[in-house]
């Protein structure tokens, strides 16, 4: 059994726009707000080392593995917790509408014994949170892309 949690919405920048911000994992701590800090880099295989900050929750540091990406269309993270009976696939994808129109999904799939339940106690702030993260994608991409005039 899974249950995924997802937030999408449009944003008016081209997939290259969206993708400069999402790749710069460091960079997040100046804009995103359920990561507020965040380190590593994007190869499959490596670690990130993230702080996962929820409404109501005590921020929780969290080391999930880079499973797949693409450039300028999704990065794609795993983490296991409580020695797996947690299994989460975190995504964040671009879907090009056009030459400077995107959707942006953030979302989560929780699997493993305990993962949709606790998925389900939490769906609330985990929302919220990926909510807040995708307002600030738009807001730090509408700060750093400029469409040509």
């Amino acid at each position: 059994m899974s249950l995924k949690l997802e937030h999408r919405l449009g944003i008016q920048a081209p997939p290259e726009a969206i993708w400069a911000v999402l790749f710069d994992i460091p960079g997040w701590a100046r804009w995103n707000p359920l990561y507020p800090e965040a380190s590593g880099q994007v190869r499959i295989g490596s670690k990130l080392t993230l702080k996962l900050t929820l409404d109501g929750r005590e921020p929780q540091i969290i080391t999930p593995t880079i499973i797949d990406w693409v450039p300028n269309e999704q990065i794609h993270w795993s983490l296991k917790m409580l020695g797996g009976l947690v299994k989460s696939t975190r995504y964040l994808e671009i879907e090009a509408l056009g030459e400077t129109g995107c959707i942006f999904s953030n979302g989560e799939l929780f699997e493993g014994a305990l993962g949709p339940s606790i998925a389900k106690r939490l769906r609330g702030p985990i929302r919220a949170g990926f909510a807040a993260m995708g307002e600030a994608v738009k807001a730090e991409v509408a700060r750093t892309w400029r469409a040509p005039t």
